[in-house]
């Protein structure tokens, strides 16, 4: 009973914390959106422009608020290969949330970046189709075999043009991926290597780089304390915030407010739950769990276990001529042998409870070992959301070819088809959306990201940037 009573406290507390989060943020859009629109309309006493603090952090995009960024597409051709950020769960892309920027203004630091808005709890199949397209243009398929399965729409989104429509193995891209946004464009990759897009001739040599930003390549253990069952993980348990999270995400979308989901988006859409759809019964279905993403579990969380992981992991390769770089977060140390975070002001409040109960996670005796050779002790070094082990490199089920880096030099000359990966202190939200809790921290790293991009991964020779002079 104590036990159970505890249980309810821990989920009150994360639960509260995470609302909170999120209405920072989206109070933080809805306000900027607010000063841009009153600015725009010409009434002096409403004409107040997004905070310095605001621009400064990286929470506002200013110039995409201006002019609606999501009603004029970038489009790019040509060379050099554009950068692609890819955002990670609960994630956006420009677009969204008015001029909030995921990535905290990073894509400013290069005139060849898109940010593309994909599902935020949809599964990384779901969203590495969406990838696609979004790049090559064209209505999303998301494949015969797989809608049938999970019984959603074949077809969604339509890109009248797509962001990048010259995209082939001679005109490839750079894709950073955060979090478990790094994994979606390993799937993607695979897919293109199997050529799994109708009316395509794609190959593995359409992606020339693969950066991920505290990746999630081998699951994270956070999901069994957010409520995924360790026996199998597909399955929730019965009374857990992810409980709290299907029930939220089923009403908003059941509700469909047009401009609330123009505003933030999960990316259900092909799920097809809206009111108009299936009605005041087929609410009724979704909430007990008989239809819908969470019932088939065509969602985000499953692919994120350890389990889910290795079943993805056990299909994707590390490519020859691809480049590959990782960065993997900790917010951890040992003090007498064990494992505590490393600091507690460090830490985002969103995110120190986490970091705790990851450092002294047990996998269930009961429960079958997730991958022969797990240890507990591999799984304590995190950074709030996801295990450090998970972040260096593909582990399970076969290790691929690695290289632990100190300083960025010691890679040089970049050799594709390694994954090279280098250990900093930070949780796993310290690089995005608010650029002042980085600081200077910030700059250093996607300065290194983007010159890596530009500089040393390349296949023939240094591709020429605009405006740039001979030395």
């Amino acid at each position: 009973m104590a036990r159970f009573i505890l249980g309810l406290v821990e989920l009150g507390v994360s639960a509260t914390v995470h609302l909170l989060f999120g209405f920072y943020v989206f109070s933080s859009a809805v306000a900027a959106d607010i000063s841009q629109a009153a600015a725009a309309s010409g009434f002096p006493l409403l004409r107040r422009p997004a905070t310095p603090a605001a621009v400064e952090a990286g929470l506002v995009d200013v110039a995409a608020a201006a002019v609606g960024d999501d009603h004029a597409p970038v489009v790019l051709d040509g060379s050099p290969p554009p950068i692609v950020l890819v955002h990670g769960i609960f994630g956006f892309g420009k677009g969204r949330l008015g001029g909030l920027s995921y990535f905290a203004g990073a894509e400013k630091k290069d005139d060849r970046v898109l940010v593309p808005d994909l599902g935020s709890l949809t599964s990384i199949h779901d969203r590495a189709r969406e990838l696609f397209y979004y790049l090559k243009g064209g209505q999303v398929d998301y494949g015969p075999e797989h809608s049938q399965v999970y019984g959603h729409a074949r077809f969604g989104r339509i890109y009248d043009t797509g962001h990048y429509p010259v995209w082939d193995e001679h005109n490839p891209v750079h894709f950073v991926g955060h979090s478990a946004g790094a994994q979606v464009v390993r799937v993607l990759h695979q897919m293109l290597a199997d050529k799994a897009f109708p009316g395509h001739d794609t190959s593995e040599d359409w992606v020339l780089s693969l950066t991920s930003l505290s990746g999630a390549l081998n699951g994270t253990t956070r999901t069994y304390f957010d409520g995924m069952l360790a026996e199998d993980g597909r399955s929730m348990r019965s009374i857990c915030l992810l409980q709290l999270c299907r029930l939220g995400v089923i009403v908003y979308d059941w509700l469909d407010i047009p401009w609330l989901k123009n505003y933030y988006n999960f990316g259900f859409d092909h799920f097809e739950m809206s009111w108009r759809k299936v009605g005041l019964s087929g609410l009724v279905d979704l909430l007990l769990g008989n239809t819908g993403p969470f019932s088939s579990g065509d969602w985000i969380l499953p692919d994120l276990t350890i389990q889910g992981s290795l079943r993805l992991n056990s299909t994707l390769k590390t490519f020859p001529n691809t480049f590959y770089f990782s960065y993997a977060t900790k917010r951890t140390r040992k003090l007498f042998g064990i494992t505590v975070p490393s600091s507690v002001l460090g830490v985002h409040p969103m995110l120190f409870l986490r970091v705790l109960q990851m450092c002294m996670w047990r996998h269930p005796q009961s429960a079958p070992l997730p991958y022969k050779g797990y240890r507990d002790e591999d799984w304590e070094d995190n950074d709030g959301a996801l295990n450090t082990i998970s972040m260096t490199h593909p582990r399970i089920p076969v290790e691929h070819p690695n290289r632990f880096v100190v300083d960025d030099s010691d890679c040089h000359p970049l050799q594709p088809g390694i994954w090279y990966y280098k250990i900093i202190e930070g949780d796993h939200i310290l690089f995005i959306v608010n650029r002042e809790r980085a600081g200077v921290q910030f700059d250093l790293l996607y300065d290194s990201i983007f010159q890596r991009c530009r500089k040393h991964a390349f296949r023939k020779s240094p591709p020429t940037m605009p405006n740039e002079t001979s030395q």
